[in-house]
């Protein structure tokens, strides 16, 4: 059977966390479930996965979006570097994911004063448009190793592919559909004004897609 690790950093979290989790999973269908928290003490615990303390090489890692900041580096984040740059695995980024994947290979991220929660269009290399959330204060501002292949208005390198290790990393929320946010209003992760921000949360590309995306707009 084929093991997915999913770096679970908002596992403090009812909505995003275990929520965003079991919507990561729905693309990943077969594959045994692995949650690595390095961020917390005590994860919450799901009906799903098997909690590790520590990763092991698997078949595909997904790293998950963060309340904690790439600019505030913290020492538990050396370690998904580490897995980041030795892992022979597919390895996907979402939001912090995105952020911490191209700081391993020597990017740079920058801070903005001002917090940006919207849906946005995002742009690929050849011109195709796809409309996705976004929730996000800290930016990549240089993608080193990694490839950028899409932008929006607001973002430059919304999208990347390393060019010769199978890692693919997206700025906007891949799991934040709306059966999530609207159970993240209902649990009271989210405000009723923030709830109305992203509208019906229509993302046009999924988990599956978007990554898949990334790595096909590559040359």
């Amino acid at each position: 059977m084929e093991r997915l690790l999913i770096v679970d950093l908002l596992a403090e979290r009812q909505a995003f966390g275990e929520k965003g989790c079991e919507e990561i999973m729905e693309h990943f269908p077969g594959y045994e479930v692995y949650l690595w928290a390095p961020h917390v003490e005590n994860p919450r615990d799901y009906s799903f996965g098997i909690r590790v303390k520590q990763p092991f090489e698997t078949d595909a890692t997904v790293i998950t979006g963060c309340r904690k900041n790439v600019t505030s580096w913290e020492p538990w984040m050396d370690e998904v570097v580490s897995l980041i740059r030795n892992s022979e695995a597919e390895i996907y980024g979402i939001c912090f994911g995105h952020q911490i994947i191209c700081a391993a290979f020597g990017g740079t991220i920058e801070r903005d004063e001002k917090n940006h929660a919207f849906m946005a269009e995002v742009t690929y290399a050849n011109g195709t448009k796809a409309n996705q959330l976004f929730t996000h204060q800290e930016f990549v501002t240089d993608s080193g190793e990694m490839k950028a292949v899409a932008s929006t208005e607001h973002c430059k390198i919304a999208a990347c592919r390393h060019p010769t290790k199978p890692n693919r990393s997206v700025q906007f929320h891949l799991g934040a559909m709306e059966d999530v946010l609207d159970y993240a209003l209902n649990c009271g992760e989210m405000s009723e004004q923030e709830r109305r921000s992203f509208g019906d949360a229509n993302q046009d590309q999924d988990v599956a897609s978007a990554l898949i995306y990334a790595e096909e707009m590559f040359d």
